[in-house]
């Protein structure tokens, strides 16, 4: 799986987040609405270093760490703004020291192109906004 370099996904994530913040132009039902207010934000910059190495994998298509990179994240949570089955896909943030994948991920959804942090496994998310 490929996406576009991280260039287009600034435009979108920018929309994405103006329209969260500011909110008018998103529209769905109102439990959607209820987890979309539930999405933080967060700089690329304040990203942890093995995050940035994640998203330039997922740039690259890969190779992933982990055999579970890629792979449907069901938004079982409800904390994403509700998609359809496949729009959205999970990719293992590296936890030094850990022996184990750990608890970060980037969570990426496909049509917008925008991009999710979750440092606590799928408890809360901020979408990464590349403008600041």
């Amino acid at each position: 799986m490929r996406f576009p370099p991280r260039a287009t996904r600034i435009g979108a994530a920018a929309a994405l987040l103006s329209a969260l913040l500011v909110g008018g132009t998103v529209t769905a039902a109102t439990s959607a609405n209820a987890a979309v207010s539930a999405v933080g934000s967060i700089c690329y910059g304040d990203l942890p270093s093995q995050a940035h190495d994640t998203l330039d994998l997922i740039e690259q298509g890969g190779p992933y760490p982990y055999d579970q990179d890629g792979t449907v994240f069901q938004n079982r949570e409800g904390i994403l703004p509700s998609q359809s089955t496949g729009y959205y896909h999970e990719y293992t943030v590296i936890t030094p020291g850990s022996s184990t994948r750990g608890a970060r991920r980037i969570v990426t959804g496909e049509e917008s192109q925008e991009d999710y942090y979750t440092a606590d496994h799928y408890e809360s998310f901020d979408l990464v906004d590349y403008g600041c």
